[in-house]
C-alpha cells in the first residue's frame, strides 16, 4: 500500500539520521574537517534546509486558498459562527487537560527535587503582546504584506472575509470560487510532489541536527526530559484516543496510523506551519473531513493549537519550582492552567511562543524566570516531540467539529487506500 509505504520510508529516513547523525557526533570530528564541512553541514543541511523552505512556501498559499474555499462553502450564515464557537472551545480544552496532566504527573515523578540550579543562569525573554494588542494585530491593515510576512492569524481573518463576500457576490463570487477551486487542487497536487520526497528531507534534517547535538544534551536533565516524554504520549493516546472514541466516534487505532506521516513530518520540522500543508491535506483525503470544515480547523490550530507547549510548560513550571525549593502551592497550579491556556491563543504567531508562554507562567506564580536557561539544552528535541503532539490536536477537533456538523466522509475514514497519494 502507498500509505503504508510512505510512513515506512519517512520512519527509515527518521532513523537513519538519528543513527548516523549520533554516530557523526559520537566521533567528535575537528572543526573543518571535510567530512562536517562538505557534508554534513554542506549537503544535508543543504538539502534539510531547501525541504523546510519548501514545506513553508505552500502554507500560505494553501491556508488563503482553501480557507476561501471552505468559507464560501459554509456561507455567512450561523454554521460559520457556530463551527468557529466549537473549535476555539475544543482548542482550549484539550489544552488545559494537557497541563493539567503535565502537573499531576510532574508532581508525582518530582523531576527537579534534589537538582541545585545556578541562580546565575540567565534567560532574556522576548516582550509577548497585550491582549489588546494581539485583538488588534489579528485584522490586516495590509493582507499582501501579511501574506509576506507569514502572519496566519491575519491571513485567516482577510480569506475568511473573502469567502464570505464571495457568497454575497451572485454569479461573479461563483465565478471566482470556480477559480479557487481549481487553485485548491493545483496546490494540492504540489503537496503530493512534495511528499514523495519527504524521506529523503527528513533524513537531511535529522543527520545534521543530531551530528552537532546528539543524545548528551539531555544526559544532565534526563528526568525532566522523559517525564515530558511521558506527559506527551499520555496526552497523545490517552486524551486524543478517548476524545476521537467518544467525541468523534471513530476507531482511535486507526486515525493515528492515517496521521504517522503527519506526525513524522512535525517531528522533522518543529512547525505545526511547516507541516500545515500535509496536516490539511491528509485530514481531508485519508481522515475524511470536508474542506469546508478542514480548512477552517486546520489553519487554526497550526495557529493556536499548543497542547505539546503546554505540556512542556506544565513538566517545567514543577521543575524549576522543586530545583529551587519553592513551593507555589494548589492556587498556584490552578493559576499555571489558567495563564497557559489562555496564552496560547494571547501569544500565537509570537517567535519563540514556547519560552515566552513559560516564561509568562513562571511569572505569574513568582518563580524565577532564569530556570529556563537551564531547559534549553533539551527543548529542541523536546519541540520536535510537541510538534507532532500539536499537529495530532489539530486533526483531532478537526474529526470532532466535522462530525458534530455532518461533514464528515465515513468511507474515505474506513477505506485502505491511500486517496491522498493519487
Amino acid at each position: 500500500m502507498a500509505s503504508s509505504n510512505l510512513t515506512r520510508n519517512i520512519l527509515i529516513g527518521m532513523g537513519l539520521g538519528i543513527i548516523l547523525g549520533s554516530i557523526v557526533h559520537s566521533l567528535d570530528l575537528a572543526e573543518g574537517n571535510p567530512m562536517d564541512v562538505y557534508l554534513i553541514d554542506g549537503l544535508f543541511d543543504l538539502g534539510g534546509q531547501i525541504f523546510v523552505l519548501s514545506l513553508k512556501l505552500l502554507v500560505v498559499p494553501l491556508v488563503f486558498v482553501s480557507l476561501v474555499c471552505g468559507a464560501s462553502n459554509l456561507g455567512a450564515g450561523s454554521s460559520m459562527g457556530r463551527i468557529g464557537l466549537k473549535t476555539i472551545t475544543l482548542y482550549l480544552f484539550s489544552t488545559a487537560i494537557a497541563i493539567s496532566i503535565a502537573l499531576i504527573v510532574a508532581s508525582i515523578v518530582d523531576p527537579g527535587v534534589g537538582i541545585n540550579l545556578p541562580t546565575t543562569a540567565e534567560y532574556v525573554v522576548k516582550q509577548a503582546p497585550s491582549l489588546k494588542q494581539v485583538l488588534v494585530n489579528i485584522f490586516p491593515s495590509n493582507p499582501i504584506k501579511a501574506m509576506s510576512e507569514g502572519n496566519m492569524l491575519q491571513v485567516i481573518v482577510f480569506a475568511i472575509l473573502v469567502g464570505i463576500a464571495i457568497t454575497k457576490s451572485g454569479d461573479q463570487g461563483l465565478r471566482v470560487k470556480a477559480h479557487l477551486d481549481d487553485w485548491n487542487e493545483i496546490i494540492m497536487r504540489l503537496v503530493m510532489m512534495l511528499m514523495s520526497v519527504a524521506p529523503i528531507g527528513v533524513f537531511c534534517l535529522l543527520i545534521s541536527l543530531f551530528s552537532n547535538m546528539g543524545f548528551t544534551a539531555i544526559s544532565d536533565l534526563i528526568k525532566y526530559f522523559l517525564t515530558v516524554v511521558a506527559v506527551l504520549a499520555i496526552h497523545y493516546l490517552v486524551t486524543y484516543g478517548l476524545m476521537i472514541k467518544f467525541m468523534a466516534k471513530l476507531d482511535p487505532l486507526a486515525f493515528f496510523k492515517k496521521m504517522g506521516p503527519v506526525m513524522a513530518y512535525a517531528f522533522s520540522t518543529s512547525s505545526s506551519n511547516a507541516t500545515l500543508p500535509m496536516t490539511l491535506s491528509t485530514v481531508e483525503k485519508k481522515i475524511g473531513v470536508k474542506n469546508e470544515v478542514a480548512s477552517f480547523t486546520v489553519p487554526l490550530g497550526a495557529t493556536i493549537n499548543m497542547d505539546g507547549t503546554a505540556i512542556m510548560q506544565g513538566v517545567a513550571t514543577v521543575f524549576i519550582a522543586q530545583a529551587f525549593n519553592q513551593d507555589i502551592g494548589f492556587a498556584g497550579y490552578v493559576m499555571v492552567i489558567l495563564t497557559a491556556t489562555l496564552a496560547s491563543i494571547g501569544t500565537a504567531g509570537v517567535p519563540g511562543v514556547g519560552l515566552i508562554m513559560l516564561a509568562l507562567v513562571l511569572q505569574q506564580v513568582g518563580l524565577p524566570v532564569e530556570g529556563i536557561a537551564l531547559i534549553i539544552g533539551v527543548d529542541r528535541l523536546l519541540d520536535m516531540m510537541r510538534t507532532a503532539v500539536n499537529v495530532t490536536g489539530d486533526a483531532t477537533v478537526s474529526a470532532i467539529v466535522a462530525r458534530s456538523e455532518d461533514k464528515f466522509d465515513l468511507d474515505v475514514f474506513e477505506s485502505t487506500d491511500d486517496a491522498i497519494t493519487r
